[in-house]
């Protein structure tokens, strides 16, 4: 027997519980179906010493923030791992969402006027349906990775979890985004030999004039910037976040300082031969290029600063304390690394949806959300609609948003 409901939510992370808040509030007949429970990627996708980028205080959802209802004590603090996992759990607990745990969708189809679904948990049928389940869903792993010798241990960054779980040797981390940069350091803090393939993210400084440098942003209405208003358009929105981190209350991290104290800096990893990694020599370039995005941060604070008449205190700007040579090195014996940590990303996978509204590359076709077929939505993906579409704050807004359409559309139940 088909179950029925007006509106059906697939994924229970942090979108699917912001827009079930708005239509419990509206009295609208949902149900948010989670494949594990309840925000368990906070958990169990990240590692250890984990703790957010972004500041506390953008922890904002609707009805919940971190510093009003979860009794938050540091809004300019980052919170670790798990306790962003409790937040979460606990945001949950304060509106009681109509969530159904342990229940995997491998089927969404349109059968005339309804959405019908098939779960392990029986069918489903829905007027409406969401899709909350993010864009990083498949870890990507490069083809050469099969040539890599059997003897040292591989994972992607969503399987790491700490140093100590990582056999003897040397550890070879390919990719310098948000993750790859922040597991680089968390393996040098614990005296691990390190070796870092940069790729070319950019980097920010955790604070300028005062200010943690996201606060600046937000301020600024950086994170407002619709994906229609972004210079560059959809290249600009593929583009890598800036590395940095919330650990030990918050700071940059400097590639260049970590190779003085013995980390090796390589260019993007290429290939593997014969038991040899071998790397573009692309170092120089990826460095300078993270520095001068850091740097172009910095102008745009100091243009709204001078434009405002703040009061700001002045800081003195970033000189390089280290420069690869002028032949970088290009290749590396693997015979002494025990670990290869893959940090190269993820790709979305929708095939479990069996609806015309992908692109070429299986993007969803969306704006805000809305798609070209009546009555799909999704929620969650990065840049959907801003640049703060991936970040709790602007989730919020466009949870909003969507419960707006929703309700254009569906029945209002008592």
């Amino acid at each position: 027997m088909t179950e029925h409901h007006d509106v059906l939510i697939v994924g229970a992370g942090q979108a699917g519980l912001a827009l079930s808040h708005h239509l419990t509030r509206r009295g609208v007949d949902h149900v948010l179906l989670e494949r594990d429970t309840v925000a368990h990627e906070w958990r169990d996708g990240r590692w250890d010493a984990f703790t957010l980028v972004t500041p506390n205080f953008q922890c904002r959802l609707p009805g919940f923030s971190y510093s009003g209802e979860f009794g938050g004590t540091d809004p300019d603090g980052f919170m670790p791992r798990d306790e962003v996992h409790r937040f979460l759990r606990a945001y949950a607990a304060s509106f009681d969402p109509p969530v159904r745990e342990g229940v995997e969708v491998h089927r969404l189809w349109r059968d005339a006027d309804v959405f019908r679904l098939e779960t392990t948990a029986g069918g489903f049928s829905a007027d409406q349906v969401v899709i909350a389940t993010g864009g990083y869903h498949q870890p990507v792993v490069p083809a050469f990775a099969a040539r890599i010798p059997e003897t040292v241990t591989q994972l992607h960054s969503s399987a790491y979890r700490s140093p100590s779980a990582l056999p003897d040797g040397d550890v070879l981390v390919v990719g310098s985004g948000q993750s790859g940069a922040q597991i680089a350091e968390d393996l040098h803090l614990a005296g691990r030999r390190v070796h870092l393939a940069v790729g070319h993210a950019p980097r920010c400084a955790r604070r300028y004039r005062g200010r943690d440098c996201i606060a600046w942003l937000e301020e600024m209405g950086v994170y407002d910037v619709t994906a229609a208003e972004v210079p560059g358009g959809a290249a600009a929105q593929e583009k890598t976040n800036h590395y940095m981190t919330g650990r030990d209350g918050g700071r940059d991290i400097d590639l260049r300082r970590f190779a003085l104290e013995g980390m090796g800096l390589f260019g993007r990893l290429d290939d593997v031969r014969d038991g040899v990694a071998h790397f573009s020599p692309t170092l120089r370039e990826a460095l300078d290029h993270a520095d001068s995005v850091a740097e172009s941060i910095k102008d745009s604070i100091d243009r709204y600063v001078a434009a405002l008449g703040l009061d700001a205190p002045t800081e003195p700007r970033y000189s390089p304390v280290w420069a690869p040579p002028q032949e970088e090195a290009t290749t590396l014996d693997l015979a002494g690394v025990g670990s290869v940590v893959w940090s190269v990303g993820y790709r979305a996978d929708h095939r479990w949806v069996e609806l015309g509204v992908f692109d070429g590359r299986g993007r969803p076709r969306q704006t805000r959300g809305v798609t070209g077929t009546d009555g799909l939505f999704f929620l969650g993906l990065p840049w959907m609609h801003t640049w703060g579409s991936g970040r709790f704050a602007g989730l919020a807004r466009d949870a909003e948003f969507l419960a707006d359409r929703i309700c254009l559309r569906s029945p209002v139940r008592a």
